[in-house]
């Protein structure tokens, strides 16, 4: 039994790592895309900004000497960070990965929830981004007033929340997963498959390919994408790509999935049992409104 661990254990690191690098090479075109977009090179060397955007992405030096442009990026970061936490902790997605690590390799499901959220942080701020194409004096007071209608919803739905809701939202995921289990051995039994995770029939050789992207793999991603696509999450990351530091907004996103799934991952059954979802809902509005109020007291001219 401890060499069957030991063996899924080694044959789940080549998929964590392989996600690590797919989600630094994702972060770095995504950077990189931004600056062409922002950045044209002529002939002559110089660099000049594109007259078509609002903002430039790179650091501007004000008249004292501070660099804007990494005041920028960190109250991106600081921003995105602290929305997924408030949104992340205790949602599907949440108990989609603390499920599926309780009953097969954990390096796997992990691996399969971050590609998805990441490859999700990093379309939904492309998605953002895009709309900087409008001036910036419109789309910063319209996330504003969709992050006050965000916080006053969720502040609603908190006080509106049974105590209890963790749990039912942890038995809905239990039964989704299980139908997903039953139709996964349902295919297996008709393609003459053992079930190798279950411990049944022999371990024959298996391709590279194969043991990269085994079926655990491929579900944890698809369950995954599927449940956050639409989500307050996304709509969030969405919402501050279009007002705050696009490249600030990805890291800061990405290392608070990270930080969220990795949790779930290690003890997330025990965390569910500790935390309360109508607290962390009701934490959620009051981060979301603060947002909002902020545009009380920073310009949209001021880039931060």
């Amino acid at each position: 039994l401890a060499d069957g661990v030991r063996g899924d254990s080694l044959s789940a690191a080549p998929q964590l790592s392989t996600v690590l690098v797919l989600l630094l090479l994702c972060v770095h075109s995504l950077r990189r895309l931004l600056e062409c977009l922002f950045v044209s090179v002529f002939s002559d060397g110089a660099m000049h900004l594109v007259q078509y955007f609002p903002h430039p992405v790179g650091p501007i030096v004000t008249e004292n000497g501070s660099i804007k442009g990494n005041l920028g990026f960190i109250h991106a970061f600081v921003a995105s960070f602290s929305v997924i936490i408030v949104s992340e902790l205790g949602d599907k997605t949440f108990f989609i990965a603390a499920i599926m690590a309780m009953r097969y390799n954990r390096l796997t499901v992990l691996a399969g929830a971050m590609l998805a959220l990441g490859f999700m942080t990093c379309l939904s701020v492309l998605f953002g981004y895009a709309t900087t194409i409008i001036p910036r004096i419109y789309t910063y007071y319209v996330s504003t007033a969709l992050f006050a209608i965000f916080g006053v919803r969720m502040l609603r739905e908190g006080l509106k929340m049974s105590p209890d809701e963790g749990q039912e939202e942890l038995e809905e995921v239990q039964a989704e997963i299980k139908k997903k289990d039953e139709e996964l051995q349902r295919s297996k039994l008709a393609n003459g498959a053992p079930d190798v995770e279950a411990g049944a029939g022999t371990t024959l050789p298996q391709s590279k390919w194969h043991r990269l992207i085994s079926p655990i793999f491929i579900q944890a991603f698809t369950l995954t994408f599927l449940a956050e696509w639409g989500d307050r999450s996304q709509l969030a990351t969405i919402i501050l790509a279009a007002r705050e530091d696009p490249f600030g907004v990805a890291v800061g996103g990405t290392i608070g999935h990270c930080l969220c799934t990795g949790l779930a991952v290690l003890g997330g059954r025990m965390i569910a049992q500790k935390i309360s979802v109508r607290t962390v809902t009701i934490i959620g509005g009051i981060v979301f409104l603060a947002f909002a109020l902020s545009a009380l007291f920073i310009k949209p001219e001021s880039g931060l």
